[in-house]
């Protein structure tokens, strides 16, 4: 149990730094809500590596923290709306994908994050003219995802592997 809770905080902390560095840096075209998204690597990887609940525990922790030391308090609606629709569907991903599709996931969550950014959008401007980004969003978010799914895909993996060595040097050491 305090093993558990140290790498969820653990990740927590690793997710809130990437954030608040990747909000430093300079959108590469000035549109609204477009972002590398680095900071999902952790969600995802702890969506495969740790399961749901902590999970939803590490992503609502990033949203919350990462707005308020962000100094983006009136984001964290459009934060919350992406972060839990990318939850949610990364839900039944991590069923059906092996370690091999893990990047999968994250194409598909970049994906979700932007749509649900735009519906708050859309609800909170009560126009849909900001679906006018979404064409732009959900490109960006297939070349993000890519990116941000490989580096957790790779992550796990090694994560893997490393415990696999572990428990093979215990069988091996004599007693």
């Amino acid at each position: 149990m305090t093993k558990r809770i140290t790498h969820a905080a653990l990740l927590t902390a690793l997710a809130l730094i990437i954030f608040v560095l990747e909000a430093q840096i300079p959108p590469p075209v000035p549109i609204p809500g477009l972002k590398l998204g680095l900071a999902n690597i952790i969600t995802v990887y702890a969506m495969f590596r740790l399961g749901p609940k902590d999970t939803l525990a590490i992503l609502l922790s990033r949203i919350f923290l990462g707005s308020v030391f962000a100094g983006a308090v009136s984001a964290m609606l459009f934060s919350l709306a992406g972060g839990l629709l990318c939850y949610l569907l990364m839900l039944p991903l991590r069923r059906l994908l092996s370690l091999r599709q893990i990047w999968v996931c994250g194409v598909l969550g970049a994906v979700a994050h932007n749509l649900g950014q735009t519906a708050a959008a859309i609800l909170i401007y009560r126009t849909f003219a900001v679906a006018f980004y979404l064409p732009v969003l959900l490109l960006s978010a297939v070349v993000t995802g890519t990116l941000t799914g490989l580096s957790a895909q790779y992550v796990v993996r090694r994560m893997e592997q490393r415990e696999q060595n572990r428990s093979d040097m215990e069988k091996e050491r004599p007693d």
